[in-house]
């Protein structure tokens, strides 16, 4: 398996505080099965500062140590983005990386109560310079959770998005869980991935959500989210099918 959204660099990433951290992490990657992982520390404008070079130099060092103890894990470097206004600007002043640097893939993250009543604009011009926005968990947006449309009406114009492994196995609450199955079954999902950090009690889930995929959708859209995931680190276009609307009489109230 691949995780395009994985927080395991030390010193610049959510509870990686050394090396040592970085190779727990990898072995439970390991153990998950998973054999290549997209470290995405977060870019919060004006907080995390860090810049590409760093980010790959670190990459690269993580590598080397999980190469000396046999670890058979590829980290590849990467950002989670939060969506902010100058963002386009921070691109161009190449301030922010896409997934695994050369992808036209960007990973980004919503603010948790809202979703921003210009990101229908910066998505669109965020294509129009080549990029491919992934929004990474939509489903822990409240906006999204009151009306599950918000997000359809992101995809129809060529978002991708990223559900969170533990949200589809419940570990958020039933109603996300819930809510995770019904952005599936509307075709609004593009690949799974675990938001990973090093965290007392936190698992991957991987493994677990891909076989209740099997379980529930069948093993094509098991291989699609899982496929979708190669096709990201590598830059090529990843599949779908066309987006529905959740009809009204499915929403859920999360508010």
């Amino acid at each position: 398996m691949i995780d395009i959204h994985t927080h395991i660099l030390p010193d610049v990433d959510d509870g990686i505080q050394s090396i040592e951290d970085s190779i727990t992490l990898a072995e439970k990657a390991a153990a998950e099965g998973i054999h290549t992982l997209a470290a995405t520390p977060a870019y919060r404008e004006g907080l995390n500062l860090y810049s590409k070079k760093e980010i790959i130099t670190q990459v690269q060092d993580v590598n080397k140590h999980l190469q000396r103890r046999s670890i058979n894990i590829t980290v590849l470097p990467g950002q989670v983005i939060s969506i902010h206004g100058d963002l386009l600007d921070d691109l161009k002043h190449n301030q922010l990386m896409t997934i695994n640097e050369d992808t036209p893939y960007l990973l980004l993250e919503l603010p948790k109560d809202h979703v921003p009543q210009y990101i229908s604009t910066l998505l669109f011009q965020l294509q129009m310079e080549g990029y491919i926005p992934i929004i990474a968990q939509p489903e822990h947006n409240e906006q999204v959770q009151h009306n599950p449309n918000v997000l359809y009406s992101l995809i129809k114009n060529g978002a991708k998005a990223q559900l969170a492994s533990g949200s589809l196995c419940g570990k958020y609450g039933k109603k996300i869980k819930k809510l995770s199955h019904q952005l599936i079954e509307a075709n609004l999902v593009h690949l799974i991935a675990s938001d990973m950090k090093l965290e007392k009690k936190r698992k991957f889930y991987m493994k677990e959500a891909f076989q209740l995929i099997k379980k529930s959708y069948g093993p094509d859209m098991e291989e699609q989210l899982a496929y979708n995931a190669r096709l990201v680190i590598e830059g090529e276009p990843i599949v779908g099918d066309l987006p529905e609307h959740i009809k009204k009489r499915k929403f859920i109230s999360i508010l």
